[in-house]
């Protein structure tokens, strides 16, 4: 399962790759969550919806509490990415039979106290230190722009971190988290008086909205 270790290590999940041997319900949840990341983060609501229903019904052949749980904090971990909510209600009820990585790393999406040791190295820095250079080191993008959500939901993100989570997700071509991006950064300037940096923020959102009409 080669995609589910990229995303779920993306959220903060470790996984052991499966062999090419593994069972077809297994390779059909990988490929419909790295469908759905693509769909969700690109802003295809319809697809996400689709690919993420697929992903649910094949992982849940097995009834396996921890693979179930780590789908479900794929996809919060995606959108507390986007500055969404990542409270990650359809985990709860999982929550009694998961793992112990995946018990602190639902902790950690809802900003409770959890065991940092359980997140990746960089990952683990980046939240720590809170330091530009530390979330820049971070290699997956959305696991940057996890970080610098994180940081920010906990009112510690240095100003400077808003270009660089913009950046990223302008560089993958991510259409959701670049728009929530850019409007956090808006919102933060205008609470700051620099107007015109703010103006800037919104005409670049004005662009990217008017790119998605046919």
């Amino acid at each position: 399962m080669k995609r589910l270790l990229i995303l779920l290590t993306a959220a903060g999940l470790m996984s052991a790759c499966a062999a090419p041997s593994s069972p077809r319900w297994l390779l059909e949840t990988d490929a419909a969550l790295h469908a759905w990341r693509e769909a969700y983060l690109g802003g295809d609501e319809r697809a996400a919806g689709r690919e993420l229903s697929l992903a649910r019904r094949e992982v849940g052949r097995g009834g396996d509490a921890t693979l179930m749980a780590r789908v479900e904090l794929t996809v919060c971990a995606a959108q507390a990415a986007s500055l969404a909510a990542a409270d990650c209600p359809a985990f709860q009820p999982l929550a009694a039979d998961a793992g112990a990585a995946e018990n602190a790393y639902a902790a950690y999406l809802a900003g409770q106290s959890f065991a940092v040791e359980q997140l990746p190295l960089a990952q683990r820095q980046a939240s720590l230190s809170g330091a530009i250079a530390d979330l820049a080191a971070v290699a997956d993008p959305l696991a940057r722009l996890l970080a610098a959500a994180m940081l920010r939901r906990d009112g510690r993100l240095p100003d400077e971190a808003y270009a660089l989570a913009i950046h990223t997700a302008a560089e993958q071509g991510w259409r959701r988290p670049l728009l929530a991006w850019l409007a956090a950064d808006r919102d933060r300037l205008l609470a700051r008086d620099e107007t015109e940096a703010a103006a800037e923020r919104q005409r670049r959102i004005e662009r990217i909205a008017g790119s998605g009409k046919p």
